[in-house]
């Protein structure tokens, strides 16, 4: 079965503490926001710890238009996207001209052609590479891109794919949307980026180290749930949506998702060692561990990775793979990767270390 062989992650330069993130939106939107006291009350109940940020903080305070925000999207991309790649080729000693597949995952920005497009133009990819854009995803989009790699190596099994999720969250800001979610969103969000090698079988690379191999993936789409999550889109950009509801959804819908995939895999929770959930934000870690009777150590890779990076969307869950693939997990040992986004869908991962 195809492997995953390494994960790379970038965090974008300027940091913001969670109290910092919270002192700024106190002093920008104070007077203008109803109950802004109250719901302030996120950013302490968040346990975020710091955040990255594409732009320095005082940039946030002033109104941007969308175009001029979307430019900045596309420069700044294709820098940390070309910084990411190179990061995780040279673990794993792979050659840029090696690559067959380019899997490109964003939903914070537009571009055509798409941002794989201009990477191949900053580095020495080969012409004949296959370009996969993948958008609108989400925060679902980590395990969906590697979902879509895998296809890829099961078809062509000496592929060697490169998975790139990239979300520049911050610059989707709206400092004149005194909407609740824009408010909660900014006590969420942060950027980042993260890349992984996915090669098919008959690629043979010597790691010295147990790999994650993808044993089986699934797909599901909750019917009629377009309003749960995703985006406004407005003349100034893009707004963002979020239903109070999506803790209950995921206590409700997640765990008939996870059982009977993992039945048709001849496999249970219990047998589950390594899970590897996108942390939204605290109450839908809350929400896998009431659904599928988690043990809170299981999800403590993902809620570190909250903490110390906040939810940035689709990279996030891989930032969480290369966490774990860190700490080493023993030859056998089995994974979940799960993460959900809009549609409202989500998407899984069967992991073995081997």
């Amino acid at each position: 079965m195809p492997k995953i062989h390494a994960v790379s992650t970038y965090s974008p330069p300027h940091q913001i503490p969670q109290e910092k993130a919270e002192e700024f939106i106190h002093q920008l939107f104070a007077g203008r926001m109803e109950r802004l006291e109250r719901y302030l009350k996120v950013f302490q109940n968040a346990e975020i710890h710091n955040r990255q940020l594409a732009m320095p903080i005082e940039w946030y305070k002033e109104d941007h238009s969308f175009s001029e925000r979307n430019d900045l999207y596309i420069e700044l991309a294709t820098d940390y996207g070309a910084r990411v790649i190179q990061d995780c080729l040279a673990e794993s000693s792979i050659d840029v001209k090696d690559i067959n597949a380019l899997i490109f995952v964003s939903t914070t920005g537009i571009s055509t052609p798409s941002i794989e497009a201009r990477l191949m133009n900053q580095l020495s990819f080969s012409e004949d590479v296959v370009r996969i854009p993948i958008w609108g995803l989400g925060c679902g989009g980590g395990a969906s891109g590697i979902s879509r790699a895998n296809d890829y190596c099961l078809a062509h099994p000496e592929a060697l794919v490169l998975v790139i999720c990239l979300e520049l969250c911050s610059l989707t800001f709206q400092p004149e949307d005194l909407n609740k979610s824009n408010l909660i969103g900014t006590s969420l969000f942060g950027d980042g980026v993260a890349c992984a090698l996915v090669c098919g079988d008959q690629v043979k690379l010597s790691s010295g180290k147990a790999l994650p191999s993808i044993k089986n993936t699934a797909s599901r789409l909750l019917s009629n749930s377009e309003d749960v999550m995703g985006w406004r889109v407005e003349d100034n950009g893009l707004h963002v949506i979020f239903a109070k509801s999506i803790p209950m959804i995921i206590e409700k819908w997640l765990t008939p998702f996870v059982k009977s995939f993992l039945q048709k895999n001849g496999q249970s929770l219990q047998n589950i060692s390594q899970f590897i959930a996108h942390p939204g934000g605290k109450k839908v870690l809350a929400a896998y561990e009431t659904a599928l009777e988690l043990p809170k150590e299981l999800l403590a890779a993902s809620s570190f990775i909250l903490q110390q990076h906040g939810n940035m969307s689709s990279p996030t869950v891989l930032f969480v793979l290369k966490h774990v693939m860190e700490q080493q997990p023993a030859i056998g040992e089995l994974g979940i990767m799960a993460s959900l986004g809009p549609g409202f869908s989500g998407e899984l991962v069967l992991l073995k270390w081997e």
